[in-house]
């Protein structure tokens, strides 16, 4: 039994604010972390998506934030996607708001003339993605000199895509005394040299992940052509209980499942600049059964836990083995079989089969369009036998 955030020491304006969005008793994660953290500990935990961390770190972090001047950058929280830094300051904002705490999201993409007047107005916690943090640093827009708390969130996703250089750039610039907070899949590697470099003595904290392997779902490859895409995921979600499909884009997911609905076939988008009431709605009327597809970007996805999926297209190839699994996971969600589509384009077969190579999967990629009769049961079919 996990306690309840009263029980874990949170200072009661955020008991109240996380209690109206239903949150009263932690997940495993926050109960391990949030003690420690409140102490002014440095943290290192070992977590998968999905399981609550975002609190695990943000509650601390605001409310020993809440006691310090304001108007300074206090905390930073450095994150490897802008979509992500959106989904943290989302999470965040009604604590901070309970406490006088101000928040912004800072990512490349965005108009940086815009984000520097914010800041100059006073902010106290930043969550960044690395480039557009050294940019305002090199510019001297930002500075790191008040920041008493540090966050490294999704530290392993942030070394697969190259940003440790940039990480460890922003870190070294930050030589005050801080409380630094790191949240990773996995501590090895280049995890475990930022520990060792960068915290101080840290409490390490591990919640075990339900680990997905290749094993426990059918894996499906067909080349596509980009006009016939929309077609041929109607052509499999028609003949599917429940279907998630995952696209990389926000504007993508928007665009198919309009095209789906055209189709005559139900399908909500659901990615982050979606207010949380109709993420809600969509997601309820999924878990009902009113809506046959959920297209989703990654982030969006992350906290969604729907039983009875079976199956997941990949409308865009992930872009790496991991995320391949974490979306194919959603099949294999309480000891459920299912099947993972991934679409192929012509341009995109070489990267497709480096993802295969990486997942140990020998399979072959098959040209299909959506009058195909082996789309109406993917599962059945035998990509091997043709």
């Amino acid at each position: 039994m996990t306690r309840t955030f009263s029980e874990l020491g949170v200072a009661q304006p955020l008991v109240d604010s996380l209690a109206t969005r239903g949150f009263t008793d932690a997940f495993a994660i926050q109960d391990l972390a949030i003690e420690d953290a409140l102490a002014g500990r440095d943290v290192c935990g070992k977590a998968q998506t999905g399981s609550g961390k975002t609190l695990a770190f943000g509650i601390p972090v605001v409310q020993r934030l809440a006691d310090e001047p304001k108007g300074d950058v206090l905390g930073l929280m450095l994150v490897p996607t802008r979509e992500l830094a959106n989904q943290v300051v989302e999470e965040l904002e009604p604590l901070c708001a309970a406490v006088g705490v101000n928040v912004m999201a800072i990512y490349g993409g965005a108009d940086i003339d815009k984000q520097i007047a914010k800041i100059k107005k006073g902010v106290e916690l930043i969550v960044a993605t690395p480039g557009r943090m050294i940019d305002l640093l090199e510019r001297k827009e930002l500075s790191v000199n008040q920041v008493t708390h540090v966050v490294l969130d999704e530290a392993d996703r942030m070394a697969d895509m190259g940003f440790m250089p940039q990480v460890e750039w922003i870190l070294r610039r930050i030589e005050g005394q801080h409380q630094t907070l790191l949240f990773s899949a996995t501590l090895d590697g280049a995890i475990d040299t930022l520990v060792t470099r960068y915290q101080h003595d840290p409490v390490r904290h591990e919640v075990e992940a339900d680990e997905v392997t290749v094993e426990q779902m059918a894996h499906r490859f067909i080349t596509v052509h980009k006009m016939d895409q929309a077609k041929v995921v109607a052509s499999i979600v028609t003949h599917a209980h429940k279907t998630m499909v995952f696209c990389n884009t926000k504007r993508m997911c928007d665009r198919l499942a309009d095209d789906l609905d055209e189709l005559g076939v139900k399908a909500e988008p659901i990615h982050g600049d979606l207010r949380q009431r109709q993420r809600e709605k969509a997601l309820g009327a999924f878990s009902d059964g009113k809506i046959q597809a959920l297209v989703a970007t990654d982030v969006a996805a992350r906290g969604i836990h729907v039983d009875d999926v079976d199956v997941v297209i990949h409308f865009d190839p992930p872009d790496d083995h991991k995320t391949y699994l974490h979306r194919s996971g959603r099949t294999a969600r309480a000891g459920g079989t299912g099947v993972a589509v991934t679409f192929v384009l012509w341009n995109q077969e070489l990267e497709v089969k480096r993802m295969q190579k990486r997942l140990e999967l020998d399979i072959p990629i098959v040209e299909m369009f959506s009058n195909d009769e082996r789309l109406k049961d993917m599962f059945a079919w035998d990509p091997d036998a043709d």
